[in-house]
This record gives C-alpha cells, sequence and structure tokens, in this order.
C-alpha cells in the first residue's frame, strides 16, 4: 500500500513554473505505476502525467507535452512533476496517485485504476 502526499502547488502567472513533488509512504512504491491527475471546478478528474514503475514508460496528456516533465526516484519514493510554460487551462487540484503495485509495463491512464490518492494541491495560473 502506497499514501501519497502532495506538495510544491501555488500561485503563478502564466509563462511561469512550477515544480510539484509527491512523497510516498509504504513498501511497494517501487513496484507501483504513479500518476499526476488534475481537477478544475466542475470538470472530472483527468491524467496529466503517469509514469510506470521503473520510470521508461512515460504518458503525457496532449495539451501538456513539451511542457511537463514526470520523474520519479525508487530510491527515494518521490514522483515529480515539472510544470513550465503554464497556462490558464492548467489551473486545478493536482493529484497524486499510485496503483496496486501492478509492475504493468505500460502505466494506466485512467482514474479507476488508480487505488491511492494524495490530498491534493492548488495550482492556480494567473493571466
Amino acid at each position: 500500500q502506497v499514501q501519497p502526499v502532495e506538495s510544491g502547488g501555488g500561485l503563478v502567472q502564466a509563462g511561469g513554473s512550477l515544480r510539484l513533488s509527491c512523497s510516498a509512504s509504504g513498501g511497494t512504491f517501487s513496484r507501483s505505476s504513479m500518476g499526476w491527475f488534475r481537477q478544475a471546478p466542475g470538470k472530472e478528474r483527468e491524467y496529466v502525467a503517469v509514469i510506470n514503475w521503473s520510470g521508461d514508460k512515460i504518458f503525457y496528456r496532449q495539451s501538456v507535452k513539451g511542457r511537463f516533465t514526470i520523474s520519479r526516484n525508487n530510491f527515494a519514493n518521490t514522483v515529480d512533476l515539472q510544470m513550465d510554460s503554464l497556462k490558464t487551462e492548467d489551473s486545478g487540484v493536482y493529484y497524486c496517485a499510485a496503483d496496486r503495485a501492478s509492475l504493468k509495463y505500460s502505466p494506466p491512464l485512467s482514474v479507476g485504476e488508480y487505488a491511492y490518492w494524495g490530498q491534493g494541491t492548488q495550482v492556480t495560473v494567473a493571466s
């Protein structure tokens, strides 16, 4: 079981950068796909970036490709999301999530395949 805890959100001007960090307690982190998801008011939660257990398979949402970078450190039990060239439409609550230590090569994209969620961190991009 993994318990993610996010940090690093805040208010930034459009075009700026933020780095989100997720620290995950629990012994199964290194076997888990990890993902960053976001939810804007009135909208469904959506995936932003996901990474498999070994870090060699990554998917990005089309709208963030080339601007966001996900990375993980299995020794430190952390997964980070570097967000550059931020846009107002990137605003929302960002969540870190872990699947059930599936050891899948291809990390899942859907919310329902992630069992463990952090409390979320607010990202607000001002115009």
